[in-house]
C-alpha cells in the first residue's frame, strides 16, 4: 500500500507511550495494520480489533492527534484532523522485568516480562 502524499511544510505530530505492559511482537502485530493509513480508518480498525495491544496503541494515536491540533492552533493554521495519516509507527522493546516461579525441588525458574515503546507519528496528507 502506498502512502498517501504529504503536504509540503504541513502539521506533523507526534506521540509516545513507553513501558507498556505488552511484549513488542504482539503490539507490532497491530501496529502493522495501521501503518500508512489515514488516522479515521485506523481508528475503526483499532477499535474493533480483539488484540489487546490495540487498547494502548489507539490512546497513543488519539494522543499523536491531539499533539497535532494543539500545534496547528499554536501556529494560527487550520487543521482538519480528517486529513491525518499515520507516517511513523513503531514499537520497540523496553525494559524487561525480570521476576521468579517455583520449581521442582526447591528451584527457581526465570519469568521475563517483557515491555514495550510505541511512538506514532501523524502527518498532513495533501488534498
Amino acid at each position: 500500500m502506498a502512502l498517501p502524499a504529504l503536504r509540503p511544510g504541513g502539521t506533523t505530530a507526534n506521540a509516545t507511550q513507553r513501558t507498556t505492559r505488552q511484549s513488542p511482537y504482539k503490539m507490532r502485530l497491530v501496529i502493522d495494520q495501521i501503518r500508512g493509513q489515514r488516522v479515521n480508518d485506523a481508528l475503526a480498525l483499532l477499535k474493533f480489533s480483539k488484540k489487546h495491544a490495540a487498547k494502548q496503541i489507539e490512546k497513543t494515536l488519539l494522543s499523536a492527534v491531539a499533539n497535532a491540533e494543539q500545534s496547528a492552533r499554536k501556529n494560527n493554521t487550520s487543521l482538519d484532523a480528517d486529513t491525518l495519516v499515520i507516517t511513523r509507527a513503531v514499537v520497540n522493546e523496553g525494559p524487561k522485568l525480570k521476576r521468579f516461579t517455583p520449581a521442582a525441588m526447591g528451584r527457581a525458574t526465570p519469568m521475563i516480562k517483557r515491555t514495550s515503546h510505541v511512538e506514532i507519528v501523524v502527518a498532513e496528507a495533501g488534498k
